[in-house]
């Protein structure tokens, strides 16, 4: 993957922006579970999570597996994985590659409802999704509520997206995203650990921190 998936596909590639409205076709049960979680991370201070991405072909074969972690402070990020970095301070935003040793510079557009890792945990559903409860399944000593999200846009290149809930936590356990090509992308939250004390900092690229970085500045 020459980019970070999560941001290559998920981040503008899922558009969610607002909480859930009752519309026709969506089910209303779907929709308190949603609030649920959104409710729950808006309670919190900061967030971190751990999580494993599984990248998997039409045949189901698992075809890249990386580990990760985001931090969340408010709309403010930051995500790593083996090689690569995202991180946004919700004014500036810097994406990082290893390999090359280079970071690309943007402004957050904030009028976009390009999705970002905090409204993973949050606005992860809005008008142009239809979404239904499915029946709850346990997994790893846990019950999740499973909701199926279908874009209302057939044009989208993804038709059909999974979220799982932990039903006693109230927040999202794994989200899976069907692309019309076959493709699946599966994101698993491993950890989840709240109000950990994160300073700014943390949402600042500081090119000191990396000895010889080009940056591509495209403010």
């Amino acid at each position: 993957m020459k980019k970070f998936v999560l941001t290559g596909m998920l981040l503008s590639g899922i558009i969610f922006s607002g909480m859930a409205q009752s519309k026709g076709g969506s089910d209303p049960k779907a929709k308190t579970v949603l609030d649920g979680v959104s409710s729950k991370f808006k309670s919190l201070k900061t967030v971190v999570a751990n999580f494993i991405l599984k990248v998997e072909g039409a045949n189901n074969s698992v075809s890249d597996s990386k580990k990760g972690t985001v931090y969340l402070k408010g709309a403010k990020y930051k995500v790593t994985l083996p090689g690569q970095e995202i991180i946004s301070d919700n004014k500036t935003s810097w994406t990082y590659a290893k390999d090359v040793n280079e970071v690309t510079v943007n402004n957050v557009d904030q009028s976009s409802g390009a999705m970002t890792p905090a409204k993973l945990f949050t606005n992860f559903y809005d008008k142009d999704y239809l979404y239904k409860l499915e029946p709850e399944t346990n997994e790893k000593g846990k019950v999740l509520q499973n909701i199926e999200l279908t874009p209302t846009d057939k044009s989208k290149n993804i038709f059909k997206v999974i979220v799982s809930v932990d039903k006693k936590n109230q927040s999202i356990a794994k989200m899976k995203v069907f692309e019309k090509n076959g493709n699946h992308y599966t994101y698993e939250i491993t950890n989840f650990t709240p109000n950990t004390n994160l300073s700014d900092a943390t949402f600042i690229f500081d090119a000191k921190n990396y000895p010889g970085v080009e940056v591509v500045d495209l403010r």
